[in-house]
C-alpha cells in the first residue's frame, strides 16, 4: 500500500503539477519586441562579505548594453574585507558605492541594505533591478529584462540564475537544488495572473510604482527568503514572470558537501514557518515520495515492487529536464532518492541550528526569527 501511495503522487506530480519539471519558462523563448522607449532602470546590490566576486559582478552590471538611463548602487553591508573598496576600484561613472547604516531592530541584514540602496534610487527610475553580489550576468540581460516587462506590463520578471555545476557537490545537489524549488513553486502557474507569487533573489526586475504600493521593501524585512515573500507581494499588484536562465550565473563555489548544506540550512526551517509539526510532516513527506520507492524496488515482491520500480523511474523521469539543463549524466536521476536523503538532512539541521539560535546564518549574522 505504501508503495502503492507513493506512486500515485509520482503520477499527479508529473501529470498534475503543470509540468514543474519540463523547465520549459525560459529567458530565451517567446521574446517580447524591443519597446519603443526604454525606461530608467538602477540596480541595487546588497554585499557584505564579497571580495572574491564582487569586481566580476559589478563588472558585468557596469557592461549592460542597456540603452535607457542606467546607474548601480552597491550597498556595502558592514563589510570586513575590503568589498566597497574594491567595487570603488572600478572607477565606473554609472556605479555608486554606499556604506550601510547600522542595522535596525526587525530587519533582516540584507534587506535593510536593499531598503538603502532602494531609497537612493529615488523616484527617477521606472524600474529597480534587484540582484546579489555573487551573480554574473550577460550584456543583455537588461535589455530582455525591461522589453519583457514593457511587453506584459508586469510587476516584476525574475530570472533564476544558472547556478555552479562543476565540484562533485555541486553536481550532486544543484540540479536538484532547482527541482525541488520549481516543484515548490511551478514557473508555469506562478506566471498565471491567478496563480501563487515566488521568485529567485538573484535577479529581479521590480517595477518602482508596484513595490511602492506593495509597502514597500519595510513590507518584508524580516523575511528571511525574501524574494518568494517579495515575489508573493507583488503578484499581488500585478502579473510577473519568473524563468531559467543561461544569462544571470552565480560565481559563488560550493567545493563540498558542507558548504552546499549550509546554503541549504539557511532558510529550510524558514520555508516552514518554524513548525515543529510542519518539519515532521515534512521528513515523513520526503521519506515516502523519494525513500520508500527505491526500498519498494529493492526489497519488496509482487505489485509492491513494481510500484516501487514505476515510482523510481518516474522521478527520475522527471528530473531529466533540468540534469539537460545544467549538462549532467542522466544517470543522477537513479540517484534523486538519495540527494533528496540529503536535503531532509539539511532541513533537521536547519531546524537545529534555529533551536540555537543560529538560524538563517550569513556571515557571521544569524537572521532567523526568535524561537
Amino acid at each position: 500500500m505504501i508503495a502503492a501511495l507513493a506512486l500515485a503522487i509520482w503520477l499527479v506530480l508529473v501529470f498534475a503539477r503543470h509540468g514543474f519539471w519540463l523547465a520549459r519558462e525560459r529567458d530565451t523563448r517567446d521574446l517580447p519586441p524591443e519597446p519603443a522607449h526604454w525606461p530608467a532602470v538602477a540596480a541595487v546590490v546588497p554585499a557584505r562579505d564579497e571580495a572574491e566576486v564582487i569586481a566580476e559582478a559589478i563588472g558585468s552590471l557596469i557592461a549592460q548594453d542597456y540603452p535607457g538611463s542606467f546607474r548601480v548602487i552597491l550597498v556595502d553591508d558592514s563589510s570586513s574585507d575590503g568589498t566597497g573598496d574594491i567595487a570603488r576600484g572600478l572607477g565606473a561613472a554609472r556605479l555608486e558605492v554606499l556604506a550601510s547604516l547600522p542595522l535596525s531592530v526587525g530587519w533582516t541584514g540584507k534587506l535593510w541594505a536593499v531598503r538603502q540602496g532602494v531609497e537612493r534610487a529615488g523616484n527617477a527610475p521606472t524600474y529597480l533591478w534587484l540582484t546579489d553580489a555573487d551573480i554574473a550576468h550577460a550584456p543583455d540581460t537588461l535589455r530582455t529584462l525591461v522589453a519583457r516587462a514593457e511587453a506584459g506590463d508586469l510587476a516584476l520578471v525574475s530570472l533564476m540564475a544558472k547556478l555552479r555545476c562543476e565540484t562533485l557537490a555541486e553536481r550532486m545537489l544543484i540540479p536538484a537544488f532547482v527541482f525541488f524549488f520549481q516543484m515548490l513553486y511551478p514557473f508555469g502557474l506562478v506566471n498565471r495572473a491567478t496563480g501563487p507569487g515566488g521568485a529567485a533573489g538573484g535577479c529581479m526586475l521590480v517595477r518602482r510604482a508596484a513595490l511602492e504600493a506593495a509597502g514597500g521593501i519595510a513590507a518584508i524585512r524580516d523575511a528571511l527568503i525574501d524574494d518568494c515573500t517579495l515575489g508573493a507581494l507583488l503578484k499581488r499588484q500585478g502579473r510577473i514572470w519568473l524563468g531559467l536562465t543561461d544569462r544571470s550565473r552565480s560565481i559563488r563555489r560550493y567545493e563540498t558537501f558542507g558548504s552546499v548544506a549550509a546554503m541549504i540550512s539557511r532558510s529550510a526551517y524558514a520555508q516552514l514557518r518554524y513548525s515543529p509539526w510542519l518539519l515532521a510532516g515534512t521528513l515523513l513527506g520526503l521519506a515516502l515520495v523519494y525513500l520508500v520507492p527505491p526500498v519498494a524496488a529493492i526489497f519488496a515482491s509482487g505489485l509492491a515492487r513494481l510500484a516501487g520500480l514505476a515510482a523510481w523511474a518516474l522521478m527520475a523521469i522527471a528530473f531529466q529536464p533540468m540534469l539537460a539543463f545544467y549538462r549532467r549524466s542522466p544517470l543522477w536521476g537513479v540517484a534523486l532518492p538519495v540527494i533528496a536523503a540529503f536535503y531532509a538532512g539539511c532541513t533537521l539541521l536547519s531546524a537545529w541550528q534555529h533551536a540555537r539560535g543560529r538560524g538563517g546564518m550569513w556571515k557571521g549574522r544569524a537572521q532567523a526569527a526568535g524561537g
